[in-house]
C-alpha cells in the first residue's frame, strides 16, 4: 500500500535547529529510502508562500498563506510504498522530522480499488 508521510514542523524552531546536522540526517534518511526502493520526498517552501483556494457559493476565495493557522506547518512529504501500516510506521519513526516535528501517515486512496470491475 502507498502512504504519504506528511512532515509538520514549527518553522521558527526548524530555522533555529543545527542545520548541518539536520540536513545530514535527512540525507541519510533519503539514502536509506532509496536503498529500500522507496521514492524520495520533497521539501516545501515556507507557509508564507502558500496560497489557499476555497469555493463558496460558486465563487473562488483566494487567501495568502496556509489554510490553518497552527503552531506547526506542513514542511514536506514523502511517498512510500509499504507492505502494511506497521512498516510505514517504522519508516516514519526513522524520519528525522519525527524528532523535531510530527510525521503524519496517510494511506493513499487507490482509485483502482474503488472502480467498478469490468
Amino acid at each position: 500500500m502507498r502512504y504519504m508521510m506528511l512532515i509538520h514542523h514549527d518553522e521558527a524552531a526548524l530555522a533555529a535547529a543545527p542545520q548541518k546536522e539536520l540536513w545530514a540526517d535527512f540525507g541519510a534518511f533519503n539514502e536509506a529510502l532509496s536503498k529500500a526502493g522507496l521514492s524520495g520526498g520533497e521539501r516545501l517552501q515556507s507557509s508564507s508562500a502558500a496560497t489557499t483556494v476555497r469555493q463558496e457559493d460558486g465563487k473562488s476565495e483566494v487567501l495568502d498563506g496556509p489554510y490553518a493557522d497552527t503552531k506547526e506547518q506542513l514542511a514536506g512529504f514523502y511517498m512510500i510504498e509499504a507492505a502494511d501500516i506497521d512498516t510505514a510506521i517504522e519508516w516514519a519513526a526513522r524520519c528525522p522530522a519525527a524528532s523535531t516535528g510530527t510525521v503524519e501517515l496517510r494511506p493513499i486512496w487507490e482509485m483502482a480499488d474503488y472502480m467498478p470491475k469490468k
